[in-house]
């Protein structure tokens, strides 16, 4: 439901540890690196563990997580370099250096690097032990390798490790994203078959009918999660409303995931502006666009909102403002095929 999702379940959570004969203020400053990423905050982030990279303070680990937060920035190459040098490292043990793995695969798959993400995949295999994210993992390479039966057999592993809601739709997403739907569905289909228990499972069965295109049990699923205080099920209902054309509902669902507790204002704020769009308020749109901007975002979100503010300036006829925000958009973030498209149609009309 989210447009760039990113294939490999990053997690951000990293152990702090004391560490002999080292300052506390290199400790202090690892710790911030620590709390930063988790938190989203990569720039600042990687500023810290790289800080700490310089004062010779925990390498293995700081190298690691200025990997990560590169990674969540989008530099893939420079990813690669830190987890190069954390992978090197004298002091990384054999749990960190799987773990070290895994991510340089994924910032090697998100590079294009097909042939040395595989390899690392393969090297985890070998000389560690597979787990349902890594076995996911793989099978995303393979897929972007053509190699079908190989990517099935890697998703069917996946699968029988953690036959989740969540893992079921991440590989139908990543079947999706090779217009190989049908291989997809089938893992939504065996995920329906799992009874619900908690808020966060109708959120999951929401999001699963949503895809199958059962809007119907979607809002049933979806706003069950809602009665039982899912934060998230108002997001995702509002985007099942507005799939249906129903921007009275999509708006009101938007607007109180705007305020509600433990919330991404700027995820409410980029609904409420595609409500806009769907309406013609293209003015009331930017004025959302502002706002989801102005509030304390991730880079995800930063990049849907940007690019909706293209959209609402083209849906204005103020081609020239927006093929002015389309550059600067690809500029940020280059592997934007649709943006690419977009901006070549803007072009055309500006020219």
């Amino acid at each position: 439901m989210k447009k760039n999702r990113i294939i490999f379940v990053i997690t951000a959570c990293m152990a702090v540890t004391a560490f002999a004969g080292c300052g506390s203020e290199n400790k202090k400053n690892y710790d911030q690196a620590v709390q930063d990423l988790s938190q989203g905050n990569y720039d600042y982030a990687l500023k810290e563990f790289t800080t700490a990279v310089s004062a010779g303070y925990k390498l293995a680990e700081s190298y690691r997580g200025a990997g990560i937060a590169q990674f969540r920035l989008g530099n893939y190459q420079e990813a690669i370099e830190s987890l190069n040098n954390a992978f090197d490292s004298d002091k990384a043990g054999k749990a960190l250096k799987k773990d070290i793995l895994s991510y340089r695969a994924t910032a090697e798959f998100q590079a294009g690097l097909y042939d040395a993400a595989m390899a690392d995949c393969q090297t985890i295999a070998e000389d560690y032990s597979m787990d349902s994210n890594t076995w996911y993992l793989t099978g995303c390479v393979a897929l972007a390798m053509d190699s079908y039966e190989e990517a099935s057999n890697d998703f069917t592993q996946a699968y029988s490790e953690e036959a989740s809601y969540e893992m079921a739709i991440q590989i139908y997403e990543a079947y999706l994203e090779h217009d190989m739907e049908a291989d997809g569905t089938r893992y939504l289909e065996a995920a329906l078959k799992t009874e619900p228990k908690t808020a966060e499972d109708y959120c999951d069965r929401g999001q699963v009918y949503y895809y199958m295109d059962d809007y119907d049990n979607a809002v049933k699923e979806l706003t069950e999660a809602v009665s039982k205080d899912s934060t998230e099920g108002m997001l995702l209902l509002g985007r099942v409303y507005l799939a249906q054309g129903d921007t009275s509902n999509a708006r009101t669902m938007y607007q109180q995931y705007t305020t509600a507790e433990n919330s991404d204002p700027a995820e409410g704020y980029n609904g409420l502006a595609l409500c806009d769009i769907a309406d013609g308020s293209y003015d009331s749109a930017l004025e959302n666009i502002a706002s989801g901007l102005a509030a304390d975002t991730t880079s995800d979100e930063m990049q849907d909102l940007l690019f909706n503010e293209i959209v609402a300036y083209e849906k204005k006829l103020d081609f020239a403002t927006a093929l002015s925000k389309a550059q600067e958009y690809v500029n940020a973030f280059p592997d934007d095929k649709a943006a690419a498209k977009e901006m070549t149609f803007l072009q055309s009309r500006t020219s």
